[in-house]
């Protein structure tokens, strides 16, 4: 069963284009160990990068990114593997999918705003808030859960007679969804974005093959098409199941964005190295390097220190900058459970000493390219790292709303 809500706000913002469910484990060093010493895995297996065909295989890369104390998302082969392995944890069941966790966020600020869906049952139905209207493409109910694995800095597991101990805290994402991967645009779309002031795009990382993700983007230009002069279009990057993927998307669709954000692990990933993220100098080369490859009006990068908006008119975004670094802070202390009260009362909260100095010089280097702002230090001992940059583009977006409204 699918189902379309009318929307009927003055102003209509669409996020767009997935959704799902995700499994987000309680984690537990003495399970991850049980695991580590049943299947007698060595250090050397301890890889990130490993294709994930089994449950042995993905303790292997769960592993690879505790070590290195990073975040990511791969393909899993079999939801199976997802189910098994979430079971010996316990774990809850939320919302996934960046345009609808940053529904919610908006949502929770009292601002409206409807989604377009690519699969949904009766959890989607019941933990959706009942005042974000719908659009969804599927043709029936369907449940493929995202594994969601959240790691506190100095999690610490033996593999062999080594420790491997995450040197910060952060989340893993482990996927196989078929509804994600085909992304089955609504033939509805466009005249969802006719009266559209603001339009999220994002989910299209998960889409495997380039014949299927060639049509659907030639498909989202025409729906494009349909917005109104003045509108926004905002693309959030993901971590690409098929990496070559990336450069498909952003030739097609880098005419139609007005902003293109992506996060400090995208970042290094796109330009093909790492970046020391409190390094103004290196990271000024960082975003030449980003700003050769990306054509996109407005750049928004944002890290666990900082968020910068790189372009000629970066200035304009320092407020909706200001709102999503104040929207991952939430959601960092509060998880799902945040209130509009939490939200404005984050500011009491004292900045990243180096994100401050490293916005500073680099605001000063390339004066009226740069816009940026210090990410908060919120204290917490149950912090949620699952969702944060879905979570500041919630922010963003409900900024850009604000503004907008200002004017």
């Amino acid at each position: 069963m699918t189902g379309t809500t009318r929307v009927s706000t003055a102003e209509q913002v669409v996020l767009g284009l997935g959704s799902c469910l995700d499994y987000e484990i309680v984690w537990d060093a003495g399970v991850l160990q049980g695991l580590v010493d049943r299947y007698g895995i060595t250090l050397a297996e301890a890889q990130r990068s490993v294709p994930v065909r089994t449950e042995r295989d993905l303790v292997c890369s769960v592993l690879g990114f505790l070590r290195e104390g990073a975040g990511g998302e791969r393909f899993v082969e079999s939801s199976e593997v997802v189910e098994t392995f979430a079971a010996r944890f316990d774990h809850r069941i939320t919302l996934g999918g960046s345009n609808v966790r940053a529904a919610i966020a908006v949502s929770r600020l009292g601002l409206a705003c409807s989604l377009h869906l690519v699969s949904i049952d009766d959890h989607v139905r019941r933990l959706l808030p009942a005042d974000v209207p719908y659009l969804c493409s599927a043709s029936g109910d369907s449940t493929d859960p995202h594994l969601i694995v959240q790691f506190p800095a100095g999690a610490q597991v033996q593999v062999e007679s080594v420790a491997v101990r995450a040197p910060r805290a952060n989340r893993l994402i482990y996927v196989n969804d078929p509804p994600n991967r085909e992304m089955v645009l609504s033939p509805e779309l466009g005249r969802m974005l006719e009266r559209a002031q603001v339009f999220l795009i994002s989910g299209f990382n998960t889409v495997q093959d380039p014949a299927t993700l060639r049509a659907r983007l030639a498909e989202l230009r025409e729906h494009v098409r349909h917005l109104p002069p003045g509108a926004v279009v905002v693309f959030e990057d993901a971590g690409y199941h098929v990496p070559g993927m990336s450069e498909i998307v952003r030739q097609s669709l880098v005419d139609v964005i007005d902003i293109y954000g992506l996060n400090e692990d995208e970042l290094q990933d796109l330009i093909g190295h790492p970046v020391d993220l409190l390094d103004a100098a290196e990271l000024q080369q960082a975003l030449a390097e980003l700003r050769r490859r990306i054509r996109a009006g407005t750049i928004v990068v944002h890290s666990q220190y900082w968020c910068l908006a790189l372009g000629q008119d970066s200035e304009r975004y320092r407020a909706a900058l200001e709102s999503a670094t104040a929207m991952a802070a939430t959601r960092y202390l509060h998880g799902d459970a945040f209130t509009a009260q939490d939200f404005d009362r984050v500011g009491v909260n004292p900045r990243h000493p180096g994100g401050v100095a490293v916005v500073r010089a680099l605001e000063a280097a390339l004066p009226g390219e740069v816009c940026g702002v210090a990410a908060f230090c919120p204290q917490t001992s149950t912090p949620t790292m699952v969702g944060l940059g879905d979570a500041f583009v919630g922010g963003f977006i409900a900024g850009l709303i604000t503004a907008r409204r200002a004017r």
